[in-house]
């Protein structure tokens, strides 16, 4: 089992900035690739960033390209999503997760794949 427990949402204005942690506990940190999604009301979950184990590779949604950047510390069991440039669209629950691959390489970009999820945390922005 690994939990996942995600900090630093709140309320910004659009133009700001935010940075998502997410507390990881239980089995090795180092064996699985990590995600982050998100959902707003009325919409689908979606993929909005993934690392890979080693932390050298890393994807993004079109959405959130030049804008969110998704890093990782195996020391600290942390994953983190540096959100710059916050727009009203960005407003929704977003989700850590965590997928065992083998690929030391590997970046998950579905949601599938991940076993486990954290509980999210909201971010709202403001125009």
């Amino acid at each position: 089992q690994v939990q996942l427990v995600e900090s630093g949402g709140g309320s910004v204005q659009a133009g700001g900035s935010l940075r998502l942690s997410c507390a990881a506990s239980g089995r090795p940190f180092n064996r699985y690739a990590m995600g982050w999604f998100r959902q707003a009301p009325e919409k689908e979950r979606e993929f909005v960033a993934g690392i890979s184990r080693s932390g050298t590779n890393t994807l993004y949604a079109d959405s959130v390209k030049g804008r969110f950047t998704i890093s990782r510390d195996n020391a600290k069991n942390a994953v983190y999503l540096q959100i710059d440039g916050v727009k009203p669209e960005d407003t929704a629950v977003y989700y850590c997760a965590a997928a065992s691959v083998d690929l030391y390489i590997k970046v998950v970009v579905t949601a599938t794949p991940y076993d486990y999820w954290g509980q999210g945390t909201q971010v709202t922005v403001s125009s």
